[in-house]
């Protein structure tokens, strides 16, 4: 079976225009993405889905794959499911741009599980640390049953309860990998739109209750640091410091 990662890569980002070529280390956040990817896959495997001509100029110069995709697609699953209709593989595993951090073993790990499970999709989960807060709208939270089928993600502080002794002890939050066949993403792709609890949670894999699809949280180390807008790019090359000198 052929294991691809794609990584959805949008120039245009509304928060951080031009995100994906913002140097870490002095280079390039997205190629960062695409080396650890490929330890995951190994480097033929890997391509790097952009609607911008930079972003894909970048890539190919470092030796990586480019396939570009439409400008105005509404999510990077979106994006992947149109790169995916040109990539021959039997599993498409969605590893996001703007993790550097991403650690190849959990990729694997998601892989795995959806070789295991291919009638499901498949998505990673960790546990929230403790300088984490659970009501900060930009970590959403997995509900899931006792066999880590999600039941709801959501960006509020989930699961809810009635008295103080009934707290969760600890929370879940999703990370950004996931794992696809091609039907899925063809079927996820030709929705259309976003789902009505898509749109008010603005999580993309909640469209995919809308289709019926089992959704297996798999779990994978904590510690992952996302570049969602530009105060984020020193704390997260001081951890990758911290990662690098270890």
């Amino acid at each position: 079976m052929r294991s691809v990662v794609i990584i959805p890569a949008r120039y245009s980002s509304s928060r951080y225009p031009g995100k994906p070529l913002v140097h870490l280390l002095g280079k390039p956040m997205i190629l960062w993405v695409a080396e650890l990817s490929a330890i995951a896959v190994g480097k033929s495997n890997v391509y790097i889905a952009t609607e911008d001509e930079r972003i894909e100029e970048v890539v190919k110069k470092a030796g990586f794959q480019a396939v570009m995709t439409s400008d105005d697609l509404p999510t990077g699953t979106d994006r992947l499911a149109e790169a995916a209709q040109n990539i021959a593989a039997d599993i498409y595993i969605n590893v996001q741009g703007d993790e550097p951090l991403v650690d190849p073993q959990d990729i694997i790990k998601v892989r795995d599980a959806k070789i295991a499970n291919m009638q499901d999709v498949i998505n990673g989960f960790s546990w929230l640390s403790e300088d984490e807060d659970p009501n900060n709208v930009n970590i959403p939270k997995v509900i899931t049953n006792e066999n880590n089928e999600l039941v709801y993600m959501s960006r509020v502080s989930l699961p809810g309860y009635k008295t103080i002794e009934n707290a969760p002890k600890s929370y879940k939050k999703q990370v950004c990998i996931y794992a696809f066949t091609k039907h899925e993403l063809e079927s996820f792709y030709r929705f259309g739109r976003k789902s009505q609890l898509e749109h008010c949670e603005d999580i993309e894999i909640l469209r995919f209750f809308e289709l019926n699809k089992k959704i297996r949280m798999v779990e994978t180390k904590p510690g992952s640091l996302a570049v969602d807008v530009p105060s984020d790019v020193s704390k997260v090359e001081a951890a990758m410091r911290e990662v690098m000198s270890r």
